[in-house]
């Protein structure tokens, strides 16, 4: 379960170009695996990651949106990119360009997923920042119930405005 009691900073921490954070959950997104960049910067402990939510790292300033995204995408078997703040339990952040997939066993069945996050492309960071805060600006003006579908609205009006689908802008981002 995510700590609550961590209060962020504005200490940010940069990943090196050639670090890859790896990550494996169980399917309900209970950690089972993670390399030592990714212990490095989440700041726990292998034995306090290991067992926990993968929310452990999730920064207070992603949109709820992403996430649920990135369900939607795993849960009907598909990759996804993504460009993700996290959190770590010093409360400073790092940001991470991430692709998440399934496992599937040798009989094609998920048995749970993996994210493997680098460095983001530092022109897309400001540019993902401002439309993450839209939509977390109106999660939050639409409340709990409403929240979804407010923050969906920022980000479809985005698409539509520059004529490409969510993938295609991630790649556009990430290629900047």
């Amino acid at each position: 379960m995510k700590n609550k009691n961590i209060i962020p900073t504005d200490k940010e921490r940069f990943m090196r170009e050639h670090d890859f954070i790896v990550s494996k959950t169980d399917l309900t997104g209970r950690i089972i695996y993670g390399n030592e960049i990714f212990i490095e910067f989440s700041g726990y402990e292998e034995h306090e990651l290991l067992g926990s939510q993968h929310n452990v790292v999730r920064h207070p300033d992603m949109p709820r949106l992403v996430f649920k995204m990135l369900w939607d995408y795993l849960t009907e078997d598909k990759e996804i990119f993504a460009f993700v703040k996290n959190i770590s339990k010093d409360g400073s952040f790092y940001w991470v360009f991430t692709h998440a997939a399934p496992i599937l066993n040798e009989k094609k069945q998920k048995i749970g997923y993996t994210s493997v996050r680098r460095t983001p492309n530092p022109k897309a960071i400001p540019i993902v920042a401002d439309l993450y805060k839209m939509m977390l600006n109106a999660e939050r003006q639409a409340g709990a119930k409403n929240a979804m579908t407010a923050s969906g609205d920022v980000l479809n009006k985005v698409l539509q405005e520059k004529g490409v689908t969510y993938d295609e802008l991630i790649n556009v981002l990430q290629a900047l």
